[in-house]
């Protein structure tokens, strides 16, 4: 018996035919790839969850800058808004979880350290979905981390089949695909079946089909670092939209084919080249060279 998948449907047949939730068959599978034990590979992720909690905590607490000046104090902002007086348009849960994906996206343009899930112009996504989640309802390391192997399972079907590369595939391949990631983490982490993961990473891949990768001056700043919070919030929102029993009448596989060829049919300018979309605004225009000379 193998626990190597390459599409969503191997996926839900083989967690089917084993009685073993993604995670499990994802964990097993690693241990096939690497010849480590299942404690060793559990480890490493612990290790991955550890820096993405330590980044989230880095940008509400230290003063950040970008490497590039673009980015730096986003995460400390939306805190003090959400512990102010005044009244959030989103609610607290999603506020910290923007300010998760935003802080770790400060922490990776000042050169700190993160981890990159799938993609560091993505890193916000999955931390701050799983993390946020995770306390929100008490959720234990060990728990958080199972999540994060499901997370796993979704962004190797991806990677195999499609992108998620903003260079090849435009900003929906890399936030798209953190956002499936993350989402489909989340409803497993939240009791839902394997269908409903996969429901809820195509609703994601959906939901961002055909956005352009268009970083201003080339530094994955800016508009990167807002549509890591627009990522989580696609993640939050998929997963609820699935774990209410809203089927997605597209299945994932079809969702993830659909996707690379948008990305492939995206022009050069739109592909992480910093020739189009904002970053040749005049004002885009004007910063790179203020940054460069």
């Amino acid at each position: 018996m193998t626990y190597n998948f390459t599409s969503g449907e191997d996926l839900i047949r083989k967690c089917k035919e084993l009685n073993l939730k993604i995670y499990e068959i994802c964990i097993e599978r690693e241990v096939e790839l690497t010849g480590l034990s299942k404690e060793e590979v559990f480890e490493k992720m612990r290790v991955s969850l550890n820096i993405m909690k330590d980044a989230i905590k880095k940008a509400q607490v230290e003063d950040i800058k970008s490497m590039g000046g673009l980015i730096g104090g986003e995460a400390k902002k939306l805190s003090i808004f959400r512990n102010s007086d005044k009244r959030t348009v989103c609610g607290s849960l999603m506020n910290k979880a923007m300010t998760a994906a935003m802080g770790t996206m400060e922490v990776n343009a000042s050169m700190g350290l993160v981890v990159a899930a799938p993609t560091a112009g993505s890193c916000g996504i999955l931390p701050a979905a799983i993390v946020t989640i995770g306390n929100e309802y008490g959720f234990s390391d060990e728990e958080m981390i199972n999540a994060m192997f499901t997370a796993s399972a979704i962004g190797a079907i991806i990677t195999r089949n499609a992108t998620v590369s903003g260079a090849e595939g435009g900003c929906q391949a890399e936030t798209g695909a953190a956002a499936a990631m993350a989402s489909a983490g989340v409803v497993e982490m939240m009791g839902g079946s394997v269908e409903e993961a996969l429901h809820s990473a195509s609703y994601c891949l959906q939901n961002v089909m055909g956005l352009v990768c268009d970083p201003i001056a080339g530094l994955v700043e800016a508009p990167c670092q807002g549509r890591n919070a627009i990522g989580v919030a696609n993640a939050l929102i998929s997963a609820e939209l699935s774990l209410a029993g809203i089927i997605n009448i597209i299945p994932f596989d079809e969702t993830v084919e659909a996707m690379y060829k948008v990305g492939k049919t995206l022009p050069m300018e739109l592909r992480e080249t910093a020739l189009g979309g904002v970053a040749a605004t005049c004002t885009g225009c004007n910063l790179t060279k203020k940054i460069f000379g």
